[in-house]
């Protein structure tokens, strides 16, 4: 019988904070790069010249807390919301606006996962045994659940369907459709699903498996004692060798 030699929790979540840390290192520089090549700053400067123009027009300041709204006189709130409604229908705010919103789309989503695909994908395939930079330091390795070493194609399940889409862009997009104003109730529902989901995995599943793990079917195990077998017809020929030795015991 094979025993689970399971990662240490502590270890496992130690490694995760550091893999986090250059994680966000890596999307921000990839970030920064993008947004100089897709010009979102020229973007981002006209639309604040809008708001300075029809801020000068209308003799306001668009900027007020709700608090703040409400406070106003009824002639001033008359006055308020007409502003909003002639800046809200000039067709070149809203194609700057529009421009604003797909950029930061673009820019969030390749930015994110550039540095999955470089910290959690390439760094791994050259480290060997599914160790990331912060699971290499903690002495952690990845392996399928059956014992065997983890292929390229589930390393790429577990990060681009796992971390990625799953539990990382499904809650950045809906962070970014609340900032935007577009999103309604169902995006914060979703978030608030996919947290429960992932809490009841750790604390209920036997290996405290995360929904990544779940989808490739992976594993963390302690490196130095977990045996890791390279295919399945080496862990089929373990498993008969030790079969064979019990027998060979069960005879005396």
């Amino acid at each position: 019988m094979l025993d689970l030699q399971k990662a240490n929790m502590w270890k496992r979540i130690s490694a995760a904070l550091f893999d986090l840390i250059l994680l966000v290192i890596v999307v921000v520089g990839a970030a920064y790069l993008l947004s100089l090549v897709l010009g979102y700053d020229a973007y981002s400067e006209q639309m604040d010249e809008f708001y300075t123009e029809y801020e000068a027009t209308w003799g306001l300041d668009f900027d007020i807390s709700a608090a703040d709204y409400e406070k106003l006189s009824d002639e001033e709130r008359a006055e308020y919301d007409k502003a909003w409604e002639a800046f809200a229908a000039d067709d070149e705010v809203n194609h700057v606006y529009g421009m604003i919103f797909n950029l930061t789309l673009i820019i969030v989503t390749f930015s994110i996962l550039i540095a999955y695909l470089l910290m959690e994908l390439m760094v791994p395939l050259i480290l060997k045994n599914g160790q990331t930079l912060g699971k290499k330091i903690f002495g952690i390795a990845l392996m399928r659940r059956d014992g065997v070493r983890v292929q390229p194609l589930l390393l790429f399940v577990r990060t681009v369907l796992g971390k990625f889409t799953v539990e990382t862009m499904l809650p950045v997009l809906v962070i970014i459709m609340i900032y935007f104003n577009i999103a309604g109730l169902l995006g914060p529902a979703v978030v608030v699903l996919l947290a429960i989901v992932q809490i009841a995995l750790l604390i209920a599943t036997r290996n405290r498996t995360p929904i990544h793990d779940l989808l490739a079917q992976t594993v963390a195990v302690d490196m130095q004692s977990q045996r890791i077998f390279d295919s399945p017809e080496e862990l089929l020929a373990y498993k008969q060798r030790l079969h064979a030795e019990d027998a060979a015991k069960a005879d005396y």
